[in-house]
C-alpha cells in the first residue's frame, strides 16, 4: 500500500508577526552579534587558555563586554535588540572584539541606528589602487574614464581623460574644475554644469555628516574660488545621475558625451566615472583621431 505524503500546511501571512522598521533593525542588530560573537574564539581575542568547558562555540556575552570595556548588562541589552542609546565609540570598541571587517563595522553603526561611518584611511589605500578597475577604464579606450573617492578625489584616469579632459590621478574633480576654471576654456552651457556639481557635491556631502573630507574640499574652495562661493550659497541639493556634457576642445573641436557613474560593491566608496560619445554625432571619430595622432607623434599609446 502507498502511503500519500500530506501536503504541506499552507503559509498564513497573517500569522507571522509584521515588525515595525525599528523592531525589525534590532532584531537584525541581535542575530548579527550573536553570528559574529559565535565566530571569535577565546584564543583569537586573547584571552587565556583553559577558560572552562563551552556549550557553545565562541565568546560568551559578559566576555565581549569585558573585552570592549561596557557593562555586561548593557551588552546583553545591545544583543536583545532592546531600544537603548549607543554611541560610535561604544560600537567601535564592539567590533574590534569582534573584529569586524570595514563593511561589517558599517553595518553594525546602520544596524544601531547610526550613520555608516567612512571607510578608514587603510581600507581606502587597499580600494585606491584597484589594478581590475584601471583595466576596465583602460578597454574603454577610445572613450574617456576615470575614478574617483567619495571626496571626488581621482584615483586612476585612462588616456581619453587625460588628454581629452585634462584629467590626472591625484587631483580633485571639484577642485580643478574651479581653481582650473575649466568651466571657462572647455563646457558649453557652463553655468548649469557648474551649478549641477556643487549640488551633486552637497548632496553627497549630506550623505556623510561630520566627515572631514568633504569639509576640507568645500573650505578650501570657499576661499579660492569666488564662483564656488556664490553657487555654494545657493545651497541646491540634487542627486548624481546621467549628465551631458559637451566639450569644445582645441584640437578636434566639440565633443558631445552622456556621462554615467558606476558604484562597484566590493569598493563602495569608489565611483567609476565613464563617458560615452553620444551616438547622434562623430564624437568618436573625433577622440580616435585625437588619440591616434597623440600615439604617431610620440610612438606609444599615452597611459594616464
Amino acid at each position: 500500500m502507498v502511503l500519500a505524503t500530506p501536503a504541506p500546511a499552507a503559509l498564513d501571512p497573517a500569522a507571522a508577526p509584521v515588525l515595525a522598521p525599528d523592531e525589525r533593525r534590532r532584531a537584525e542588530l541581535r542575530d548579527f552579534l550573536i553570528s559574529r560573537r559565535a565566530q571569535i574564539s577565546p584564543a583569537e581575542a586573547g584571552m587565556p587558555a583553559g577558560a572552562g568547558r563551552r556549550r557553545t562555540p565562541g565568546l560568551r556575552r559578559e566576555e565581549v563586554a569585558v573585552l570592549a570595556g561596557v557593562g555586561v548588562s548593557w551588552y546583553q541589552w545591545l544583543e536583545q535588540g532592546r531600544d537603548i542609546t549607543v554611541s560610535a565609540q561604544v560600537l567601535d570598541a564592539v567590533g574590534r572584539v569582534l573584529k569586524l571587517s570595514e563593511p561589517e563595522r558599517q553595518h553594525l553603526y546602520a544596524l544601531a541606528g547610526l550613520t555608516p561611518p567612512p571607510l578608514r584611511a587603510a581600507a581606502m589605500r587597499t580600494q585606491d589602487g584597484c589594478p581590475a578597475l584601471q583595466r576596465m577604464i583602460d578597454a574603454w579606450w577610445p572613450n574617456p574614464g576615470h575614478i574617483v573617492d567619495r571626496y571626488w578625489n581621482i584615483t586612476a584616469t585612462n588616456a581619453a581623460a587625460h588628454l581629452v579632459l585634462g584629467l590626472r590621478a591625484g587631483g580633485n574633480c571639484l577642485v580643478e574644475f574651479f581653481e582650473g576654471e575649466q568651466f571657462k576654456r572647455g563646457y558649453q552651457v557652463a553655468d548649469q554644469i557648474s551649478r549641477r556639481l556643487v549640488a551633486q557635491y552637497r548632496a553627497e556631502m549630506t550623505n556623510s555628516p561630520g566627515d572631514p573630507g568633504y569639509h576640507e574640499v568645500v573650505n578650501r574652495l570657499l576661499r579660492t574660488s569666488p564662483y564656488f562661493a556664490q553657487l555654494w550659497d545657493l545651497h541646491e541639493v540634487e542627486a548624481a545621475g546621467v549628465n551631458h556634457k559637451v566639450y569644445q576642445h582645441e584640437q578636434v573641436g566639440e565633443l558631445r558625451f552622456e556621462t554615467t557613474q558606476l558604484r562597484v560593491p566590493e569598493w563602495p566608496d569608489l565611483t567609476v566615472v565613464m563617458h560615452t560619445p553620444l551616438a547622434e554625432t562623430d564624437t568618436r571619430q573625433r577622440l580616435e583621431r585625437l588619440l591616434d595622432e597623440h600615439e604617431r607623434r610620440h610612438g606609444l599609446r599615452v597611459a594616464a
